[in-house]
């Protein structure tokens, strides 16, 4: 894991605010949601990720001496301001969903109940790793759920949006279901496993293909993947072969052979045949090149013989939808008297829900998932209760499960959802229902805000 200072990560209008908190509203508290105001394009779901660096932001969270010169010197800041962030901490309560879980438009992902200037100061680094994370995540499920049966690995580190995404991308990305991923230091970092096979520059370094194919199986007779699309894919094809039978010979298996260009679907096919004939029945077909859920689903659809896939710029990009409409609103403040009293946003086409909420799943009697309700944290509703506590008082309560514990979650929670739901073009809608209590609390609220302003 990265380890960077974070404290001045976070948007200027955080400080300025939390300055004029400080003058106002120093005492008051405030309930915060995050959530995803709409999904994208040719999403049915969302999975929750990046709770873990959260929670770390939340535990090392401080302001230390060079921040506060920098501020210093900004000529914005009261000095008493800058000394109340020097014993800055963070000290409230934070419920969140657990990494994994499916969630929905309107659904609070993280509730945030602290002293407001504690609440407001850490809303830029929550909303730029949940957007980030989750948007990832529930792109890479969708390629995980087209590849059926098959295997998939992340390609993305040299197209992603720097050293940092490339590392959460490929976290992301097998959390949900993908096998592996080329990022060397991601491997490390989080144990997840590491493969690769060769580049084109490897080929043409050789003065005959086959030369670069021996060369390369001869230094790696247990793990030798090869590129066959340099030059002429199907001679390729059989130059693998031949190396294929080469190590078969010596008691070594050639593992596979990479399509990254072409007409995968025919060059597969006569792949497969010229292996299978050569009695290479074992050696794996690869496939890579600007894949992503919408072209593997045509692949397969036309009955590509493939049996691993490399994704990586339109996974680790989410190229379709590279950015979630994800938000932070407060639902709720304190009075003079230290009482929370319930508010909300009135603005057109953006009216946010009041009041302190939880989002109740439930489900038949053989577990599977048949609706969501939003309705107001105390309210009596047969249901699990999605969001779980995870900081209390500054502290962290929960216990982070593993990365594998994780992928097992995110299997066995999609598996209790509709198929309908995980479709590549899916025209399926998951209800989620406003609960009454809430829905009464949203139409007198906004009746008074309007008369009181």
């Amino acid at each position: 894991m990265f380890k960077m200072h974070t404290s001045l990560l976070l948007d200027l209008y955080e400080l300025t605010m939390a300055q004029s908190y400080f003058v106002y509203k120093r005492n008051a508290f405030a309930t915060f949601d995050l959530f995803v105001r709409e999904l994208p394009d040719k999403r049915a779901y969302l999975i929750a990720c990046g709770l873990e660096d959260i929670l770390n932001y939340i535990k090392n969270l401080k302001f230390n001496r060079q921040d506060l010169e920098y501020l210093r010197k900004q000529k914005i800041f009261s000095g008493d301001f800058l000394h109340y962030l020097s014993h800055f901490r963070f000290r409230g309560n934070i419920w969140a969903m657990p990494e994994g879980t499916i969630f929905f438009a309107n659904e609070p992902i993280i509730r945030v109940t602290a002293p407001i200037i504690e609440a407001q100061v850490i809303e830029s680094f929550l909303l730029n790793t949940i957007n980030l994370q989750t948007m990832i995540a529930s792109k890479a499920s969708r390629v995980v759920c087209a590849v059926k049966d098959k295997g998939v690995y992340d390609f993305s580190l040299r197209r992603t949006h720097g050293s940092d995404a490339a590392i959460k991308v490929s976290r992301a990305s097998y959390m949900v279901g993908f096998k592996g991923t080329s990022n060397v230091l991601a491997g490390k970092l989080y144990k997840i496993p590491v493969i690769g096979t060769m580049a084109h520059s490897y080929v043409m370094s050789f003065k005959h293909e086959l030369d670069s194919f021996l060369a390369y199986s001869n230094t790696f007779p247990e793990h030798t993947t090869l590129l066959v699309d340099t030059y002429d894919t199907p001679k390729g094809i059989e130059n693998a072969i031949q190396i294929g039978l080469y190590l078969k010979a010596i008691k070594h298996r050639l593992q596979g052979i990479r399509l990254d260009s072409g007409d995968i679907v025919k060059l597969s096919k006569l792949a497969r045949r010229l292996l299978d004939r050569a009695g290479l029945n074992y050696v794996k077909i690869f496939a890579s090149g600007n894949l992503d859920e919408f072209r593997i689903r045509d692949l397969l659809k036309k009955r590509a013989l493939v049996d691993n896939f490399g994704v990586g710029t339109h996974m680790g990009t989410s190229i379709d939808a590279p950015a979630l409409d994800v938000i932070y609103k407060i639902s709720e403040i304190t009075d003079e008297n230290g009482n929370f009293l319930p508010t909300m946003k009135l603005s057109k086409g953006k009216v946010t829900y009041p009041g302190r909420k939880q989002v109740f799943r439930i489900q038949d009697k053989r577990g599977r998932c048949v609706k969501d309700i939003l309705g107001l944290e105390k309210e009596k509703i047969r249901g699990r209760p999605l969001l779980v506590k995870v900081v209390k008082r500054g502290r962290i309560i929960y216990k982070l499960p593993s990365l594998e514990k994780i992928r097992y979650l995110v299997k066995n929670n999609l598996s209790r959802f509709p198929q309908e739901l995980k479709d590549t073009y899916p025209k399926y809608k998951y209800p989620v229902f406003i609960s009454p209590k809430l829905k009464n609390l949203r139409r007198s609220l906004s009746y008074q805000l309007e008369k009181r302003q």
